[in-house]
């Protein structure tokens, strides 16, 4: 398995790893869970703890908030099988760390990891499952497994109850940071008050205990040492501190229900997916959250940021993750596939065109072919068979609805698919006029020619004319057999066969075609 799973933020995706490491624990195998922030470590090891303490699971913790002499201990039990489920940081990554038997990694918050680190991880065995639990995923993951080379699931359903974010972007001041926080104490709920600088976080700080003298506040930032910034964490986790200031160490997937207000300073400093997730800290029970976004009212915010910000105020419902992420993948493009470019230059292509060029050169590889790099298109067979083959205004009368057709006949790859949208334009506008019947003959010709390498296809009504691609898989001998026994079939050059008929109507002429490359194959 090589899975990733896209849920919102707050839809569940702990859930998934709970269950899938349960599977995978009571099969024998280990599990190892990969965070990025201690934060986040140590929130899962809790989580997991508690769902297990029925089970005889053993659960252990690598990161930066256990001693070295807790790190040896749980290195030499999980080489030795004793440890069943490890969830780390990116301690996990490093070359001591040793499995008895894994047999499936789960990776969350995968955009917050490089292409190299989670290369690592695969190469510890090559037959181990894959889980990656993403909101908002890296545009090359989301290209893969778009183009169907990882296995994609959506969690589109949110918790019972749960209601949208209301997001507020605003200048900062102290009128709005004092109404917002006193509206969230009012109903006994807790603050997180973002500053992303640990140099002025102090002075932030007094600022705050100036202007709310009710507020019990807490500072927690990655440069606090470890025992200090779990003690941080466990005061507010556990109500004893009511606001808590910090930086971006709340980011990924931190989870306190009774705290649905946070207010962002400097939001315009910050990227789309990273406002999308801090925002994603609050509503994570049945109560209404309000996210502020702040902006400094001495310094205009840039272009971009303004962007941004009206992006990330517009995108208020609930599932918009998934949105963003689209979005992301279209402007920065889809990255390589083998490589460990993160974002590409798709604009040059356009993303349907790349879709297109990487969906034939995978369907080439599973067939054991090899995909043809100088041409990564395949070559469209010209086809004129002398009758106008189009949809008359008449009859579709919306020029935006004909072009889509136009483009949904050429995507159809098999019979089934045009049979499909031939029933659905009979059903919207009525019986097919005579060119629109020889747009669908011509588009059922060129599948049927797919195979034969064909670049150039006439049929008139007194001869029918093709012309052949270099890697058309015919035989030669046959061809000159062929000719020899039929006066009216000729060669006219080394790579175009005429045959002289009489075919007046559409239906003949496509038989006719049809009949002669039969010969030809036999």
């Amino acid at each position: 398995m090589d899975r990733l799973v896209c849920g919102d933020v707050g839809f569940g995706k702990t859930e998934v790893a709970l269950r899938a490491s349960f599977v995978a624990v009571q099969d024998g195998y280990q599990v190892a869970i990969l965070c990025p922030t201690t934060l986040l470590a140590e929130q899962h090891s809790q989580t997991f703890a508690d769902r297990y303490a029925d089970w005889p699971i053993r659960i252990a913790e690598l990161s930066r908030f256990k001693s070295q002499k807790e790190q040896t201990q749980a290195l030499a039990q999980l080489a030795e099988g004793k440890i069943d489920i490890v969830i780390g940081t990116h301690r996990l990554l490093q070359k001591d760390v040793r499995f008895k038997r894994l047999g499936l990694v789960i990776v969350d918050e995968e955009h917050r990891f490089g292409v190299r680190q989670k290369e690592i991880l695969k190469q510890l065995r090559s037959e181990v499952d894959i889980l990656t639990l993403t909101a908002t995923p890296i545009p090359r993951t989301l290209g893969m497994a778009m183009e169907g080379l990882r296995d994609f699931s959506v969690i589109a359903t949110a918790p019972q109850k749960r209601l949208a974010v209301k997001t507020f972007v605003q200048n900062m001041s102290k009128g709005i940071v004092r109404e917002a926080v006193l509206r969230e104490f009012k109903r006994g709920g807790q603050v997180y008050f973002l500053h992303n600088e640990v140099d002025t976080i102090e002075n932030m700080r007094l600022e705050l205990e100036n202007l709310l003298p009710e507020a019990r506040i807490v500072v927690g930032h990655g440069q606090l040492p470890e025992r200090e910034l779990e003690r941080v964490m466990r005061d507010f986790t556990q109500q004893r501190a009511n606001l808590l200031l910090c930086t971006t160490i709340i980011e990924t997937g931190i989870d306190i229900p009774t705290a649905n207000t946070i207010v962002i300073n400097r939001a315009d400093r910050f990227g789309l997916a990273q406002l999308h997730q801090l925002r994603g800290r609050v509503g994570r029970s049945h109560h209404q959250a309000y996210a502020y976004l702040l902006t400094d009212p001495d310094a205009k915010p840039t272009a971009q940021a303004r962007k941004r910000l009206e992006a990330i105020s517009m995108m208020e419902e609930l599932g918009s993750g998934f949105y963003l992420a689209m979005h992301d993948l279209e402007i920065r493009g889809a990255g390589e596939v083998l490589g460990d470019q993160q974002s590409g230059e798709i604009a040059h292509v356009g993303f349907s065109l790349y879709s297109e060029m990487l969906k034939r050169a995978v369907r080439a590889l599973q067939s054991g072919q090899e995909p043809g790099i100088e041409s990564p298109l395949e070559a469209v067979s010209e086809i004129n068979l002398h009758t106008p083959a189009l949809l008359p205004t008449d009859y579709c009368p919306d020029v935006q609805e004909r072009l889509t057709l136009y483009k949904r006949l050429a995507n159809c790859d098999i019979e089934d698919e045009l049979i499909a949208l031939r029933e659905e334009l009979v059903d919207r506008f009525g019986n097919l006029p005579p060119q629109t019947q020889a747009l669908i003959e011509t588009h059922r010709l060129r599948q049927f020619l797919r195979p034969w390498d064909i670049l150039k296809l006439d049929a008139s009504p007194t001869q029918i004319s093709i012309q052949f691609g270099k890697n058309a898989p015919i035989d030669p001998v046959k061809v000159i057999l062929l000719v020899q026994q039929n006066r009216r079939t000729r060669m006219s050059g080394p790579d175009r066969l005429i045959r002289q008929a009489d075919l007046p109507e559409l239906r003949q002429r496509v038989e006719g075609v049809k009949k002669l490359l039969e010969e030809v194959r036999q």
